[in-house]
C-alpha cells in the first residue's frame, strides 16, 4: 500500500471557479483577489486582508510595513520553517532565537524578556503544526516593551486559543496557501490586519510601490500612475485567488475531517511505547495542519528510512533551524543553544495527514512504525 504523504483536495468546484476566471479578460490582481480578500478577512473577524505570493512574501512586507529594517531584532522561534527567520533578514534586521515549549514546540513566551535590547523592535510567533502560541501572554511583553508582533500563522488560519483567532492581538497574521496548506493555490500568501496603514502599505508593497495597481490602471479610462517607494513583485494573481475562494466557503467542512483523522492517528499512537506527539493545550482550536510525532533521535531517521521503504511518505517539520549551514556560519549559533528545540528537530516526524486519508490507511502508517520501532 503505498500512502504519499500529502494529496490535495481541490475538485470540481475549484476547477470551475478557475475555468470561470480563465474565460474572464483579467488573469492578475483584480475582483478574485478582492473578493478573497474580502472574504478572508470576514472569516477572520479582522477589517482587512491583502493576497500575496507566499506566506515568506508576507512576513517580509509586515516587518517593512512597520518599519523594521538595518540593524534591528526581531525575536522568534528556531522551530519553524526557515523562512519565519530569512523574511526578516530580507529586511536587513537579524533574528534572535528563544527556545520552546517541550510538551508544544511552541515559542516559549516566558523565554522572550531575556532576550530583549535596546535593538529588539518586533516579535514574531509561530503558530506550529496549526495551534496558536500564548498571544495574551505575548501581547502583554510587548505592549510593555513597545513591541510589535507579527504572526507566522501559515499553519494556523483555523486556529483559536481562548477565543482568540490569528491577527487579533498581534498588528498583523500572516498565512500560506502553499501547496500543503489546509487551503491552498499552489503557491500563494495573505495579510491579515485591523490596521489599515498596514494593509495600504503592503498592498502598495506588492506590486513595485506604485501607486496603482492594474486593474485600477486598466479598467475603463486609463489612469496614470506613480512609484512611491522601491516594492516588490508579490502580488497574488486572480487565478490564485479564484482556486481559493470555494476552498475558504467550505473550510470549516474540511477542518472537522482533519479532526477526526488527527483523532484516529491519536487512538492508535497512544498505543505504541516510545511514541510522543505534541499537545493541544485547553482552550484552543487547532487547525490540524499537521500530525507530528517524536521518537528517539537514534532511531528517528531509521524510521524515516523504513517509512519510504514501505511506501509511506514522511517529512520533518522541522529539525532546528539555527543548526543549517548558513545561521551557523552568519549568525554564530551551534548545538546547545536552543537544547529543546534542538532535541525536538533531532527527534520529528511528519506522517501522512490529508483529507482523503482512510483509517485503515493510518492502521497500516502506525503499525508500520510500531513494528520498526
Amino acid at each position: 500500500m503505498k500512502i504519499e504523504f500529502y494529496k490535495h483536495n481541490l475538485g470540481k468546484d475549484e476547477k470551475n471557479k478557475v475555468m470561470e476566471c480563465l474565460d474572464g479578460i483579467f488573469l492578475t490582481t483584480g475582483s478574485y483577489v478582492s473578493e478573497f480578500e474580502n472574504k478572508l478577512a470576514s472569516y477572520l473577524n479582522l477589517q482587512y486582508a491583502v493576497g500575496l505570493t507566499s506566506c515568506t512574501a508576507a512576513l517580509h512586507l509586515s516587518l517593512l510595513a512597520l518599519g523594521i529594517g538595518e540593524g534591528d531584532e526581531v525575536i522568534t522561534t528556531p522551530m519553524t520553517f526557515i523562512a519565519t527567520a530569512t523574511a526578516i533578514i530580507h529586511t536587513g534586521a537579524n533574528p534572535v532565537f528563544i527556545d520552546v515549549e517541550r510538551d508544544t514546540a511552541l515559542m516559549d513566551p516566558d523565554k522572550i524578556e531575556s532576550a530583549i535590547t535596546e535593538r529588539t523592535r518586533a516579535i514574531i510567533p509561530v503558530h506550529l503544526y496549526g495551534q496558536m502560541c500564548d498571544m495574551k501572554k505575548i501581547k502583554k511583553i510587548a505592549e510593555k516593551y513597545n513591541l510589535k508582533i507579527i504572526e507566522d500563522a501559515a499553519h494556523c488560519i483555523e486556529g483559536e486559543r481562548e477565543g482568540i483567532k490569528p491577527g487579533q492581538l498581534g498588528d498583523v497574521a500572516c498565512f500560506s496557501f502553499y501547496a500543503t496548506k489546509n487551503i491552498t493555490s499552489g503557491e500563494g500568501g495573505a495579510i491579515a490586519t485591523n490596521n489599515k496603514e498596514i494593509a495600504d502599505k503592503v498592498r502598495m508593497l506588492r506590486q513595485h510601490g506604485m501607486s496603482k495597481e492594474a486593474a485600477d490602471r486598466y479598467s475603463g479610462i486609463y489612469k496614470h500612475w506613480d512609484m512611491i517607494e522601491c516594492g516588490w513583485k508579490y502580488n497574488m494573481d486572480n487565478i490564485q485567488a479564484a482556486m481559493l475562494l470555494p476552498q475558504l466557503k467550505k473550510i470549516d467542512i474540511s477542518w472537522r475531517k482533519r479532526k477526526k483523522l488527527y483523532n484516529e492517528y491519536v487512538k492508535r499512537i497512544k498505543t505504541i511505547s516510545g511514541i510522543e506527539y505534541p499537545k493541544i493545550v485547553s482552550k484552543s482550536k487547532s487547525a490540524y495542519h499537521l500530525f507530528t510525532i517524536w521518537v528517539d533521535k537514534d532511531r528517528r531517521d531509521y524510521i524515516l528510512h523504513k517509512l519510504g521503504k514501505s511506501g509511506i511518505g514522511s517529512a520533518v517539520n522541522y529539525r532546528a533551524i539555527h543548526l543549517l549551514t548558513y545561521f551557523k556560519n552568519h549568525f554564530g549559533f551551534k548545538r546547545g543553544d536552543f537544547p529543546i528545540a534542538e532535541k525536538i528537530g533531532d527527534m520529528t516526524i511528519s506522517l501522512p495527514f490529508w483529507i482523503g486519508l482512510k483509517n485503515d490507511e493510518i492502521k497500516n502508517i502506525t503499525e508500520t512504525i510500531k513494528t520498526y520501532l
